[in-house]
């Protein structure tokens, strides 16, 4: 069984990417603006540092920071696992079960192709894993 490649899931997307000096209040009004889970961090020349989530959020303010006085750099994760186009649907779910996150950065090279979630798998793409996940558990 094939399944789809992330090229085809962010296509026409524009993810959200801010400067590592943004603050977390901007990137958390972004977030909400555009309704999504995490804003892509990136150097002058539109390469990827690292991705703030809702996760780094609740931290960041967990942690007593101040949200308009902190910048995402000081709270992102840095260097995030990030996959390229050409892979599919199941390995960016793999990634994300393996490394216990809900966001993934799809990059080809230097350059950003968007970031892939798990609310983007369609239902036979979480049965796969649902049932690998499974298996794995039943052969433990």
């Amino acid at each position: 069984m094939s399944f789809r490649l992330l090229a085809s899931i962010v296509r026409d997307r524009n993810p959200v990417m801010l400067p590592a000096d943004a603050t977390v209040q901007q990137a958390c009004s972004e977030m909400w603006q555009r309704r999504v889970g995490s804003v892509l961090v990136v150097d002058r020349s539109l390469r990827l540092r690292g991705i703030f989530t809702g996760r780094d959020a609740v931290r960041a303010l967990a942690e007593g920071r101040d949200a308009g006085a902190t910048r995402v750099e000081e709270v992102m994760t840095r260097n995030p696992v990030s996959l390229p186009p050409g892979a599919d649907a199941l390995d960016a779910l793999h990634v994300m079960c393996d490394g216990g996150f809900r966001h993934v950065p799809v990059v080809d090279g230097e350059s950003i192709c968007g970031v892939v979630s798990r609310g983007d798998f369609k239902g036979v793409e979480i049965d796969r894993i649902d049932e690998e996940e499974h298996l794995w558990e039943c052969v433990r």
